[in-house]
């Protein structure tokens, strides 16, 4: 909580979940932030936007300037100040230590939330038409812009935001984990559930908050399960928004419960690892301590022992285990899942939709530009190399 300013508030919901809005100092909502967040209901879109969105309307009072008044070079000026490269004074820095500046990641979504933010708050108040004018610009579309419309093939324009970062967005080189990471975790770490989650995080490339969201049911590790939808044992990873831990998959494909038998969601192929893994949990530290929720991780100490485990306690426990074991850098979630994706591709051939296919990656593409690579040692490579260099001999 932030006293003397605007801040988050976060509204836990009747039916489950949360919701998030600005609100005074005074505890009275910030009417027209709460109207736009609005249009984000039970989405996790909404949690991201009332952080980034905040950050704005407190550089907004500051600068002391209305929805009214803002202009197209006062939003650039914002986003110089919180980290990005524009060709025009942006006065002092916004972000000072130790906040750090904007990521380029980051810069994007601000950039998407401000222009949302003003083209609805612009067209619901009908003022500040030039603002609403210079926001609401297109370009003509590329060949993925192609590629992902269903009728790709006769689109001539798309929309564009004249205060996004320049360049593209995907890194080229992700952070993978250390050399021998996996077999040095599972050596320091302490307890049987810390190992599980270290093995399905190498084997399935899924994201933590899948991982720490898991209930019992979504869980098919025999072969010919009710579900009908793979063979060989699988994993069903649901978005369910009133997780009572506040884990959640980021991805939301439609799933459904029918006669207690999970179908839909992201499928996961289970290695035998995998199961060995969580028979060990579930007959061991499951049995002595999980409570009745039905989810799959659970908390193994303290006054809240047996109930879900949150997603920043598994970011903490990696982080000390790679501390213990002597990894350089600090060991994240994510990087699980970059380096299995980075590993899939050398075993392929850099077959990127298998890739994309094991991570649930959102498109082939996207593994292709940024896990793709060359083979170093192959006799294809060296021969291009040899004839290459033989011409300037």
């Amino acid at each position: 909580m932030v006293l003397g300013d605007l801040r988050v508030q976060v509204m836990p919901r009747a039916g489950g979940g949360l919701s998030y809005t600005i609100v005074w100092p005074d505890g009275t909502v910030e009417e027209e932030s709460d109207r736009f967040l609005q249009l984000y209901e039970g989405k996790g879109t909404q949690k991201t936007y009332a952080y980034h969105l905040v950050d704005h309307l407190r550089w907004r009072i500051r600068e002391g300037l209305t929805t009214a008044e803002v202009t197209i070079r006062d939003l650039h000026r914002y986003m110089g100040a919180v980290g990005a490269k524009v060709t025009l004074p942006y006065g002092q820095p916004w972000r000072l230590p130790p906040k750090r500046p904007y990521g380029t990641s980051a810069l994007q979504v601000t950039a998407a939330c401000l222009k949302g933010f003003y083209l609805h708050r612009c067209a619901e108040l009908g003022t500040n038409e030039g603002l609403r004018a210079e926001l609401a610009v297109s370009r003509l579309p590329d060949q993925e812009d192609r590629d992902r419309a269903l009728l790709g093939h006769v689109t001539s324009s798309m929309p564009a935001n004249p205060l996004a970062p320049k360049g593209g967005t995907r890194r080229r080189h992700p952070k993978m984990l250390p050399d021998g990471a996996r077999p040095e975790l599972q050596r320091v770490v302490h307890t049987v559930r810390d190992n599980m989650v270290v093995t399905w995080l190498a084997d399935t490339s899924m994201r933590i908050g899948a991982l720490c969201g898991l209930h019992l049911v979504d869980l098919h590790l025999r072969d010919g399960a009710a579900c009908g939808q793979c063979e060989p044992p699988h994993v069903h990873v649901c978005h369910r928004w009133a997780n009572p831990n506040r884990a959640a998959a980021k991805g939301k494909p439609d799933w459904e419960l029918t006669d207690g038998v999970i179908s839909g969601g992201e499928i996961f192929r289970a290695s035998p690892a995998m199961i060995s893994s969580y028979f060990t949990y579930m007959t061991t530290e499951y049995a002595l301590y999980a409570g009745g929720h039905g989810m799959l991780l659970i908390q193994l100490a303290g006054p809240r022992r047996g109930e879900p485990w949150a997603t920043d306690a598994a970011r903490g426990m990696l982080r000390r285990a790679g501390r213990r074991a002597g990894l350089p850098g600090r060991i994240k979630p994510h990087s699980f899942r970059h380096s299995t994706t980075a590993k899939v591709m050398d075993v392929t051939d850099n077959d990127s939709m298998v890739a994309k296919m094991l991570g649930n990656w959102s498109s082939a593409r996207m593994v292709d530009e940024v896990y793709g690579h060359p083979d170093l040692h192959s006799p294809k490579f060296q021969a291009a190399l040899t004839a290459v260099w033989g011409e300037h001999e």
